[in-house]
């Protein structure tokens, strides 16, 4: 193998190599993409099992006790309700899973 060759070869190996680091990096994106979707899926689903297993409680009581009250307020309290399943209410980030603890602007729409 001459020098020119040689270069050729390594020139060419260069090449593929930072093909493939880009390959790898695109990988590594889709990959932390995938997982925070799966924990946010997660959450939501471990937040909604919670609330189906209150529901299923409630309906069993009611039940048993054989009263239905007129719910007064129902847009207000599905906002309450939704806030306190760790859904966000406010105009900022409407319906986006509330992460980290308390918003703000949730409570502030809450209390007027």
């Amino acid at each position: 193998m001459d020098k020119k060759e040689l270069f050729m070869k390594m020139e060419q190996l260069e090449n593929h190599m930072q093909s493939s680091l880009l390959d790898l990096e695109s990988l590594k994106k889709q990959l932390i993409q995938l997982t925070e979707e799966n924990l946010r899926l997660m959450n939501e689903n471990q937040q909604l099992r919670q609330m189906l297993k209150l529901e299923n409680g409630q309906e069993n009581r009611e039940a048993m006790e054989g009263n239905a009250t007129p719910v007064i307020g129902e847009g207000y309290d599905n906002l309450a309700r939704l806030y306190y399943e760790g859904f966000h209410i406010c105009n900022v980030y409407y319906g986006h899973l509330r992460n980290e603890g308390d918003c703000l602007f949730c409570l502030s729409f809450l209390n007027k």
